[in-house]
């Protein structure tokens, strides 16, 4: 093991700094107790494929091959440790294109190793080598031993610099020379086959797109109270595999679920500092694991049958499962971030770096941005995408701050490396791809332009459906496009309405009912004084701030619940809901519950037992259901607005409360109401065996007035009557009535309510 040379009395650093040798030795400590193992043979092995592959070997052996890309190393150990923390080294001699390898043989699944790497430490060109550091295998399919949890900050051994030496303006700059393996986590190997022989008889759903409707959710957060899963698979992927978990998702009709972060993730020590951890797992660190906390069948390997079981379990009763993942950045975080990884392989040939390469380039936020333009970083992140898709069973992904992934060498580029990639793969050109199409970089909001297969969250459908109900739109021209699926968006280049993903809430921000209770975020448990999560809640409290016992305030919110689900769900695209949306879940305000791993972020279950909430899901089901059975509401082409008929009918039309059609000048004047006719009589495409696709019209009316309004039906052409199929206005929607009215009659329309009319004449 390299190690700093001792014999200067002075180390010379550059800028003049110094670090003297009786410094160092107090940094040193004891590296390892008692005398080194003897390291076992290591054969050539193979370059390829990278990280730890069990197999049998040459004259039948088995054993275990290791392959880690580190470019600029000098030399490479791995590291093997048995059940009791003891550790033996092997020397990585073989050195194929920059891969150094090996095969070892005797080792089996279930063994943790790690690896150091030598190389020169300075930090002034961007080299941080430090073999003191055991470092993650970026290929591990399984991790054991993160201790997170069982820490109040993380240890100081774990840095690659000395985190607390007096100057700390130069603080990276100085190595830490003390070993870090008894404080990180290890790689595990796994076996390459599934563990059980069912796997293969796995059907993926294949939901198309126009058919979707995504729930975005937590693996521990929607499980951990559930009263109907066993407790010892609470907050687990085994207890989202729960017939009890599923069975909701069946009763409310959605077709995806949308996993918050399940790669292996740290926490970061300001939160440690605090007594809190990361919930939501932005913090990636391991980009072929499954999530090790999320496991209650162990950590040895066995939570990536569970993850595979789970996904099984999934498929079964149709639901895909779209990974939400972080490509962007990872838990190693800026110069003054732990060494865990990435950063002790080849921290130039990983990272983005500015043109002072002590500094990280940062257009996450989070202190580093992935070098993508890399082809060995591109290559990490499609190695991890296929083996999501084609071992775990996945469906798709989200894409965490998708622009930082689409930057060539500075600029926001829709042919960078990445998307060029992803567009000719065979396998992941094929599955879900949701883009989150921003960063926090210059010129890094790129709503609407990412390319044909993506898909984007579109956080001006958020906007626009939020503003409109709290009466802030000075007019309804951009809540048009938004229900009819973002045509000014997305209408180039082949994109189609599902291009679109509407959502009101996800998982940052304000819950649903925290949207209409709340004007102002509440992040105090956050610890940060309030000062983190957005102040653009665009929310509205309905007079109150906070939960209140005033009947006419909380009737108020129910409705106004029922307004955002209608409305999200009866718009053209794909809608996501974001679990416990559905029955009411608060967060107390918080806005950023990132760090609220307890009983503010879970879900409760509770709440189904509230009347309330109760009708809430029950609403949210029912529409899901109706969106499934009619075609017209999940069209897969856009709408053209134009006559196609002699008498004047078109596929959209849209109208004011005097059973008008909408003037140019309607657009543009305030107001409070507006109608969308849908027609089913003019769907483009034809149905699987080639036949026209038609379906029932119908009417919607969204109306954010705070008093009702007389709403004219439309006569002929557009029906001779309706019939009253949802009304908001209707605390139990039981007793909509199914009121028909004649074309030309009006129909009453309740303050801030909507109501859904189906066509029955004409």
């Amino acid at each position: 093991m390299s190690s700093a040379p001792e014999q200067e009395a002075v180390q010379e650093g550059r800028g003049g700094h110094a670090v003297r040798a009786s410094e160092r030795a107090a940094l040193n400590g004891v590296r390892r107790k008692g005398r080194p193992r003897p390291a076992p043979p290591v054969w050539p092995g193979a370059p390829t494929p990278l990280g730890a592959r069990f197999r049998v070997g040459p004259d039948g052996v088995a054993g275990t091959n290791f392959a880690l890309w580190a470019g600029g190393a000098d030399s490479v150990e791995l590291c093997l440790f048995d059940d009791d923390g003891a550790e033996t080294r092997c020397p990585l001699t073989e050195l194929t294109h920059e891969i150094w390898h090996g095969f070892v043989p005797g080792v089996h699944p279930g063994q943790r190793y790690g690896y150091r790497v030598h190389g020169r430490w300075d930090p002034w060109t961007g080299a941080r080598w430090n073999p003191a550091k055991l470092l993650l295998d970026p290929y591990a399919r399984a991790v054991d031993g993160a201790k997170g949890n069982d820490y109040s900050t993380l240890p100081a051994e774990v840095y690659g610099h000395v985190r607390d030496w007096p100057q700390q303006h130069v603080a990276d700059t100085v190595r830490d020379d003390r070993d870090s393996a008894p404080y990180v986590p290890k790689g595990v190997v796994v076996h390459d086959d599934a563990p059980d022989d069912e796997w293969a008889d796995d059907r993926r759903p294949k939901t198309p797109w126009a058919d979707s409707v995504i729930y975005e959710l937590h693996v521990k957060g929607f499980t951990k109270l559930h009263p109907g899963i066993p407790e010892e698979l609470r907050g687990t992927y085994a207890g989202l595999a729960h017939p009890a978990a599923i069975e909701h998702l069946v009763k409310l009709g959605v077709t995806a679920v949308e996993l918050l972060p399940v790669h292996q993730f740290a926490h970061e020590d300001h939160l440690l500092r605090r007594g809190l951890r990361n919930y939501w797992g932005y913090n990636s660190i391991g980009y072929f694991a499954p999530h090790a906390a999320y496991a209650a069948s162990g950590t040895r390997g066995q939570q990536v049958g569970e993850f595979r079981r789970m996904v099984r379990a999934l498929h079964e009763a149709g639901i895909e499962v779209i990974l939400d993942v972080v490509y962007n950045h990872t838990a190693e975080a800026g110069e003054l971030g732990p060494m865990l990884s990435l950063r002790g392989i080849d921290n130039r040939a990983y990272y983005r770096l500015q043109d002072d390469a002590r500094r990280y380039a940062d257009y996450t936020g989070c202190g580093n941005t992935l070098s993508v333009v890399q082809p060995h970083v591109l290559r990490l992140i499609t190695d991890s995408l296929r083996y999501w898709v084609s071992e775990m069973g996945v469906d798709g992904f989200r894409f965490d701050l998708a622009a930082a992934l689409a930057r060539s060498f500075h600029d926001v580029d829709m042919l960078s490396p990445f998307l060029a990639v992803i567009a000719q793969d065979p396998v992941l050109r094929r599955v879900k791809l949701i883009a989150e199409p921003w960063d926090v970089g210059s010129g890094g909001y790129q709503v609407g332009a990412f390319p044909p297969l993506w898909t984007e969250w579109n956080d001006r459908y958020r906007g626009a459906v939020r503003d409109f109900w709290r009466g802030a739109l000075p007019d309804v021209r951009d809540l048009g496009y938004r229900l009819s699926g973002s045509s000014d968006l997305y209408a180039w280049g082949g994109r189609r309405p599902y291009a679109s993903v509407n959502f009101v809430t996800a998982h940052d921000g304000f819950t649903l009912r925290d949207l209409v209770t709340y004007e102002r975020k509440h992040n105090e448990k956050n610890g940060e004084g309030n000062r983190d999560g957005s102040d653009d809640n665009r929310s509205w409290n309905c007079g109150v701030e906070g939960e209140t016992d005033d009947e006419a305030v909380r009737a108020l919110r129910r409705r106004q619940l029922r307004n955002l689900l209608t409305t999200l769900l009866l718009s053209t695209g794909v809608p996501m809901l974001v679990a416990g949306d559905e029955m009411g879940r608060t967060q107390g305000g918080s806005n950023n519950a990132y760090c609220q791993d307890n009983e503010v972020s879970w879900v409760d279950w509770g709440n189904l037992d509230d009347p309330g909430c109760r009708g809430l899901f029950e609403l949210a089901a029912r529409l899901i259901a109706l969106r499934h059975a009619h075609p017209v509401l999940r069209r897969r082409a856009f709408f053209s607005g134009r006559a196609h008929s002699a008498d004047g009918l078109r596929d959209l039309a849209w109208f004011t409360d005097r059973g008008e059609e909408m003037t140019e000048a309607d657009w543009y004047a305030p107001a409070a109401t507006l109608g969308m006719y849908l027609s089913g009589l003019d769907i483009p495409g034809r149905d699987a065996r080639g036949a026209a696709v038609r379906d029932e019209s119908f009417l919607a009316v969204f109306h954010a007035g705070d008093r009702g309004v007389s709403f004219v039906l439309p006569g002929e052409p557009w029906g001779a009557a309706y019939e009253v199929v949802v009304d908001t206005a209707v605390e139990e929607q039981g007793e909509v009535p199914g009121v028909v009215c004649r074309g030309g009659e009006s129909v009453v329309v309740g303050a801030r309510s909507v109501v859904l009319l189906r066509v029955v004449g004409g």
